[in-house]
């Protein structure tokens, strides 16, 4: 069974933060007057990741009369999911019925308010390791020296943190020690801290960005082209990449250092990205949060937001974020396609193909793509083709531009063109199973090449044996070869793994019927008609049940390969 190329797959997790207007909040007298029923409110809504409208509750709450720590509690909880650390850090428990791990936290976020107040010494003393406990070790030690650093502690903005058996702070600690050996014009030992973290084979455009920066400003012009070359040698399509190197080579006045607040801004994101990485969704976010009010423009900070909000079902509060980076900023592009896709996943083709549009206009790459992305999903086939003819143009090589071109081609109708496109992508990337599986699919329904058609279908599923559109696909490989039994083993497992997909349930019917089931084979066409398919299909199911004859036209296709 084809797949269409996936359109951006979302991060991951949940909490998110509702931007319900309060005058739309239940009031104490809706709830009966009663402060519990609003700290029940606050709850649900905290619950379900709604933290500015459960901070709303929380504080009617307290208006009401309630003086309970467990509400003072949640209040601080959701001050900090909505992004309020001011009030966060205000409300931080302090009280004998306060649980340890709001403490932890609260100590966390002042010591980030101080650090946001330029009070580089109250937040040295919140950091300390002492009074630091688990999970906050880790970013309590990378934000640690550029407390110091704010606090006029030259020798302890220098030290590097250490945190026994942790990669990400002894990682992120030797960068953030390199910007800081940068600040105290130590630029020999800050150009060792950067060569050693740009030395492997995939080092990451952050570290990249960062030595050809340093490498920039000290006048290295050349020197920085080569290590944004570095990166683009694996990523030749990263625009961020290719802003610096553009930068770099005409000249241009180079990315300043940044500020002890923005590299502050960055210790954080370490930690957050672990966390989101580990399934602490909700920790991954409050550092999210912590970092923005450090440095409100980190753009790579309000896209992860927003696709915790979008993910969260959240839709204003994730398109509010994605709507923070400003144009020409090198995060603008990705902003504006995920604010794009968030119409288009809520159904409003219309407004996701404006946007899509007026970003493609731009000229940037990036946004060309989406919008051929777009347009194809939208069955715009043709002008989805002609705009990735134009990016394929710039970008020469890149396997899943042919790919994306091969599939906007065969739906549009034009299959040799298509043929072409898939082909030259799979000479490209001979192993990738979802082209494999595309283009031996696309062989198999038409009944040419069978025989390599089902080997490729077959390396296929040897590589996501619980794909349900894989084994689909191989069980109607052999389906058109005339084997029946086999092709019904195969349908029914790929049934099982996708039961609400349309063009699987109508093969299992279609090889139910030449085995013999024709009472199973009607019912899986009458399910078809359940499952909303596409217009052609449901014109042929309709055909076959209103016949009686099953379907038409011989089971084996005569076009193969060599015959």
């Amino acid at each position: 069974m084809r797949k269409l190329l996936a359109c951006v797959a979302p991060l991951v997790l949940l909490a998110a933060c509702a931007t319900r207007p309060a005058d739309d909040l239940a009031s104490l007298d809706d709830l009966g007057g009663s402060s519990y029923g609003l700290f029940l409110a606050g709850q649900g809504a905290l619950n379900d990741g709604r933290g500015a409208e459960a901070a709303a509750y929380f504080e009617q709450a307290q208006a009401g009369g309630a003086d309970d720590d467990l509400i003072s509690e949640r209040a601080f909880t959701a001050a900090v999911m909505a992004g309020d650390i001011g009030k966060a850090a205000a409300l931080a428990p302090t009280g004998d019925g306060a649980s340890e791990s709001s403490k932890r936290l609260g100590r966390m976020v002042q010591a980030v308010e101080a650090l946001a107040q330029g009070q580089g010494k109250s937040a040295q003393a919140l950091l300390a390791p002492e009074g630091m406990g688990f999970p906050h070790k880790g970013a309590a030690a990378l934000l640690a020296p550029w407390a110091a650093a704010m606090a006029g502690n030259a020798d302890g903005a220098v030290t590097r943190p250490e945190l026994r058996n942790d990669k990400v702070v002894e990682y992120f600690g030797l960068l953030g020690q390199a910007f800081l050996y940068e600040r105290a014009k130590r630029y020999d030992e800050a150009e060792t801290d950067f060569k050693a973290l740009t030395a492997g084979d995939n080092p990451g455009d952050m570290v990249l960005l960062a030595y050809g920066g340093f490498l920039e400003r000290r006048g290295k012009r050349l020197d920085a082209v080569a290590v944004y070359d570095k990166g683009l040698a694996d990523e030749p399509a990263n625009s961020v990449l290719l802003a610096a190197k553009a930068r770099a080579a005409s000249g241009k006045a180079p990315p300043p250092a940044p500020t002890l607040r923005q590299g502050a801004a960055q210790a954080l994101m370490a930690p957050a990205a672990s966390m989101m990485a580990a399934k602490q969704e909700q920790l991954g976010l409050v550092y999210l949060r912590l970092a923005l009010r450090l440095d409100p423009n980190r753009n790579e900070a309000w896209l992860m937001v927003g696709d915790l909000m979008e993910t969260a079902g959240d839709i204003d509060s994730a398109r509010a974020a994605y709507a923070k980076p400003k144009p020409g900023s090198p995060e603008y592009a990705a902003a504006r396609s995920k604010l794009a896709w968030s119409y288009q996943n809520a159904k409003d083709s219309a407004t996701a193909l404006t946007m899509a549009r007026e970003a493609a206009a731009s000229g940037d790459l990036d946004a060309k793509v989406t919008l051929a992305d777009l347009l194809r999903v939208n069955e715009k086939f043709a002008e989805s083709s002609q705009i990735l003819t134009e990016v394929i143009a710039a970008r020469p090589g890149d396997w899943r531009l042919m790919y994306a071109r091969g599939v906007a081609n065969d739906r549009a109708g034009r299959w040799a063109d298509g043929e072409a496109d898939l082909r030259a992508a799979l000479k490209l990337r001979p192993d990738d199973s979802e082209l494999l599986n595309y283009l031996g699919y696309s062989w198999i329904d038409r009944g040419e090449h069978l025989p390599e058609a089902l080997a490729m279908v077959q390396r296929a599923v040897a590589s996501n044996p619980k794909s349900g559109a894989m084994i689909d696909s191989l069980g109607w490989a052999y389906y058109r070869l005339g084997d029946y039994k086999k092709a019904v083993e195969k349908l029914e497992e790929a049934v099982e793994l996708e039961a609400g997909d349309p063009d699987i349930n109508n093969h299992l019917g279609d090889a139910y019927w030449r085995i013999g089931r024709r009472a199973e084979a009607e019912f899986q066409w009458k399910r078809v008609l359940t499952l909303d398919p596409e217009a052609k299909m449901k014109t042929e199911v309709e055909a076959k049940l209103a016949s009686g004859l099953g379907p038409s036209g011989p089971a084996q296709a005569a076009r193969v390969a060599g015959q």
